[in-house]
């Protein structure tokens, strides 16, 4: 197994180099992995926001932005911008504490979460032994900081879009973990770098997209479901209760929202290829290009390409599942609340139930390919 790069010894032992002790060194790293992951994350929120407006304009035979930067790079940055200099407004009868608290409950488990994303074998901001119940665990914050939301607006049209979300959430929260729980099965590991090491046996036939179709599929409908993206945006349905439990938000709170559900978004597009599509294994596996030329796999440039490659396979696997996402948002029309419901609870729950066994029975009866 190529070691990886190892970005913390690596960025110590450079600080060491310079004269620092090595208690500096650590407490200088220390702050670098919280301030890389807002980085990696706010630039993901950005990109995908300025997708989401080519590729909607590319299907209604649009120009989309175009001169707000080259192509209109910059126009999530405008958006930003003109967000965080709006006025905000705090209605005469809301709850200040409460409805401060709503959207910051919704957005830092999301990026708290980013920190259990390998995109390497040591390009990791946190290796945690339980990844997989830490990000279950916080997702679980997010409906109880909409149902907040919702309620500290004193809004009846919030309050109905908050209960919606609360519900919505928690619905689809367990068909996902149940499908999660699966892979975790047959990896005998809650860390994602173990999920991820153990789809490197046999390049692409190794990934575990064939091993859980069903769980594949149950993931993607629930993650889709948890972003509120469409066919699944009820809680801001407009034309039954305006836009739900942001109705009385505006400024930058407002703006809190929207980026808790893009970064959740592009959260579960690296997660599904993390978990499912091998995340920084490229279908033909590094070492044999090594053995190819003939060079160890600790040589540094080699190690170098490795970790290139790793990064550039997760994005690319990743943003192939929010460029659906986006297609998906012109495509489908969406649901009613009683079918989502029905889907959540009658169908994902029981299925991903039956999954759950199935792959149980499958681990029994052949661990060689389903990890026993």
């Amino acid at each position: 197994m190529n070691p990886g790069i190892d970005l913390q010894g690596s960025f110590i032992k450079a600080l060491a180099d310079l004269g620092l002790p090595a208690g500096a060194a650590k407490a200088i790293w220390m702050p670098v992995p919280m301030v890389l992951m807002l980085v990696v994350a706010t630039i993901g929120v950005l990109v995908t926001v300025w997708l989401e407006r080519k590729i909607s304009a590319a299907v209604q035979q649009r120009i989309g932005p175009e001169y707000i930067g080259p192509l209109g790079i910059l126009a999530p940055a405008a958006d930003g911008l003109k967000l965080l200099f709006k006025e905000d407004i705090l209605p005469a009868k809301a709850d200040p504490i409460l409805f401060t608290l709503g959207p910051v409950l919704v957005v830092v488990p999301v990026f708290a979460s980013f920190l259990i994303v390998p995109f390497g074998q040591n390009l990791i901001i946190s290796d945690v032994g339980v990844a997989i119940f830490l990000w279950i665990s916080l997702s679980s914050i997010q409906p109880i900081g909409l149902l907040m939301a919702g309620y500290a607006s004193n809004n009846k049209y919030s309050l109905i879009g908050g209960l919606r979300a609360a519900a919505q959430s928690i619905s689809y929260e367990i068909p996902l973990a149940l499908s999660v729980l699966a892979v975790v099965m047959m990896s005998n590991s809650l860390s994602t770098l173990d999920i991820v090491e153990q789809q490197s046996s046999y390049g692409i036939l190794s990934w575990n997209v064939w091993r859980q179709p069903l769980g594949f599929v149950i993931f993607w409908i629930a993650a889709l479901a948890e972003c509120e993206r469409l066919p699944f945006d009820l809680p801001e349905a407009e034309e039954e209760i305006v836009a739900g439990y942001q109705t009385e938000y505006s400024g930058m709170k407002f703006a809190l929202f929207y980026l808790g559900s893009y970064v959740n978004l592009v959260l579960s597009a690296l997660l599904i290829a993390v978990l499912y599509l091998g995340g920084w294994e490229s279908p033909i596996p590094v070492e044999l290009l090594g053995q190819w030329l003939g060079v160890s796999e600790t040589t540094p440039w080699l190690q170098v390409i490795t970790g290139t490659l790793g990064i550039t396979m997760t994005l690319l696997k990743a943003y192939f599942f929010v460029f659906l996402a986006i297609l998906m948002r012109w495509t489908l029309p969406r649901v009613r609340i009683d079918q989502l419901l029905d889907l959540g609870w009658k169908f994902l729950l029981p299925v991903s139930l039956v999954n759950l066994l199935l792959t149980a029975a499958l681990k029994l009866a052949f661990p060689f390919a389903f990890g026993g």
